[in-house]
């Protein structure tokens, strides 16, 4: 990163720091960045901290441009970054804060088995998962759908997977927006986009993807971990996936768009990167509009996926997934940007809140919290690295006063798939694992090293810093068993 951005960082305290407003002439508001000493060594060594104030730039950005402890360089916005625009007074919104993987979140789903139930029979489940659940690049899916259909897909998200026989409605009380973001708007998606998703609905997709068999290793807040159905010892499945090339798609069709707007509404960001919108202007509600429908496929996706591994688990156990307990805890977005009602200064806003790399994390009592979960606060799903750990958290009002309600998503790359396939040997990479009692099936060589426990940080280091800065609380550690990756 530029040598400038991190000398001028300020430490506010253990867990803060700020990249003052003076950095850079026209940043709106100063960057924030929620971390601590030996996280922020990691983070120096890239553009993150350079991103961050370049969307201090953004036209009606509130409060401060914001990031979590898992950031790392992204497209215009870093991963891991929280941008919050004030709509009524000409705040934008930017495919950039969003991404390219619109909506790719994490599932995750208690079973009544206990770990002990499937010792020995972990590598034979893994490999049943691996032969049912499409995963890889331009993986396609069992569903042959029409326009028409897409269509339909695309305005009811995971209801669309729940009315054709893919689950059931309790599955939808317990995903984000109930799995169908409202205002979605099939009109403003272009033909290329419904081309690319048409085939791919019902697919893992590659990268850092992945479907995980996982025993909770550790509670940490017994009352809150009884009121999800979970106790140490218990086997959960994890699913993280998003919108596939249809999301891709979608925000680069609007990328472009975008562009042009800089020019037509007198905009100036120093990365064309974060091109954008005011959200009230035409481009800006298409791009919303398009936006939800790439975050309904995702929810669809992940719905369908669960129908998937709820098959074979019935079929591997001779038994009805209703009896093996398979049941959704939670399903968070982590690529996305939603209207929604926030304090500042004192004052009631309508904001437009990006969430790059970041998770919603709503405190107790928030209406969008399921209604068993109200009092718990939004369960907050962070996943690790395969040879780790992964969580389970949940929202804080001290993160609705400080952060949007936003958390981390997870533990964030320290290498970039690049380096990690120079750097990094499969067979080493797959042993390491083995010998820590992790079976991985993955569609490609170069997955195993690109998604290798050496390439990312430490999910517990990162944890620990959201829990001790206020903005999440932990409630369970789970620890990968057997991981799908795509």
């Amino acid at each position: 990163m530029s040598k400038g951005a991190s000398c001028v960082l300020e430490q506010i305290d253990e867990f803060h720091w700020r990249v003052p407003q003076t950095y850079k002439p026209g940043m709106r508001v100063e960057g924030r960045i929620v971390t601590d000493a030996r996280q922020l060594e990691l983070l120096l060594k890239d553009q993150a901290v350079e991103q961050v104030a370049n969307a201090a730039f953004l036209p009606g950005i509130v409060k401060y441009s914001l990031a979590m402890p898992d950031i790392h360089w992204g497209y215009g916005l870093p991963i891991g970054g929280v941008v919050a625009t004030d709509v009524d007074a000409g705040g934008v919104i930017t495919p950039g804060g969003v991404g390219f993987d619109i909506n790719c979140g994490v599932r995750l789903l208690r079973t009544a088995l206990e770990s002990e139930e499937i010792q020995g029979k972990v590598e034979e489940l893994t490999c049943a998962l691996y032969k049912a659940v499409p995963a890889g690049v331009g993986s396609k899916g069992f569903l042959r759908l029409t326009e028409q259909d897409e269509r339909k897909l695309l305005v009811k998200g995971a209801l669309w997977a729940v009315e054709a026989g893919f689950g059931t409605r309790e599955d939808l009380e317990f995903t984000e927006e109930q799995g169908q973001m409202q205002s979605a708007d099939p009109d403003a998606v272009f033909k290329h986009a419904y081309e690319r998703g048409r085939l791919q609905s019902g697919t893992l997709g590659s990268g850092n993807h992945f479907l995980e068999i996982q025993k909770i290793d550790n509670i940490f807040d017994e009352k809150a971990a009884q009121t999800l159905g979970l106790h140490k010892g218990q086997v959960t499945i994890m699913i993280h996936t998003g919108s596939r090339g249809f999301g891709h798609q979608v925000c680069t069709d609007y990328v472009k768009i975008m562009l042009e707007c800089l020019r037509k509404y007198d905009i100036h960001v120093p990365d064309r990167q974060l091109a954008c919108a005011p959200v009230t202007s035409v481009e800006g509600q298409a791009y919303l509009g398009a936006m939800r429908c790439a975050a309904n496929y995702a929810w669809c996706n992940r719905q369908i996926l669960t129908y998937l591994t709820r098959q074979v688990f019935e079929k591997f156990f001779a038994s009805s997934w209703e009896h093996l307990g398979m049941q959704v805890v939670y399903d968070v977005a982590h690529n996305i940007a939603k209207i929604e009602q926030h304090t500042v200064e004192g004052k009631q806003r309508t904001l437009c809140v990006h969430r790059k790399g970041a998770t919603r994390a709503f405190g107790p009592g928030h209406i969008a919290v399921p209604l068993l979960y109200r009092e718990l606060g939004q369960p907050v799903i962070i996943p690790g690295d395969m040879g780790r750990n992964s969580y389970l958290l949940a929202g804080t009002e001290q993160a609705m006063e400080e952060s949007f309600g936003s958390t981390c998503h997870g533990a964030g790359r320290l290498k970039s798939r690049s380096q990690a396939l120079r750097t990094l040997n499969q067979q080493t990479v797959l042993n390491d694992l083995r010998q820590k009692g992790i079976c991985v099936r993955a569609a490609t060589k170069g997955t195993i090293c690109e998604e290798a426990p050496e390439a990312y940080k430490n999910v517990n280091d990162v944890v620990d810093i959201v829990h001790s800065a206020g903005i999440s609380r932990k409630i369970c550690r789970m620890r990968p068993l057997g991981v799908l990756k795509g």
